[in-house]
């Protein structure tokens, strides 16, 4: 499924997303997004944690539970600090 929606730039240049976009890929409030922007094209693709893809993404390979709790404590030390 696809969606073609207008949104508008408002103040200090943020850009809010539609719902219905936001519903369709995934998106929660504080998502991590890439913006990938040439002359007059923007493209946003949405950044995907390994907890994410662990859930909904394609199965290529396979993860231990070690391997993914020690992916979960390098993440969580990067937001704390």
């Amino acid at each position: 499924m696809s969606l073609s929606l207008e949104a508008r730039v408002g103040k200090k240049g943020v850009l809010v997303i539609p719902k219905k976009v936001a519903e369709l890929l995934g998106l929660t409030e504080g998502s991590r997004v890439k913006i990938i922007a040439s002359r007059d094209r923007m493209v946003t693709e949405p950044i995907r944690d390994a907890i994410w893809l662990s859930l909904h993404g394609e199965k290529v390979a396979r993860i231990t539970l070690e391997e993914l709790e020690e992916e979960s404590v390098e993440r969580q030390e990067e937001y704390t600090g």
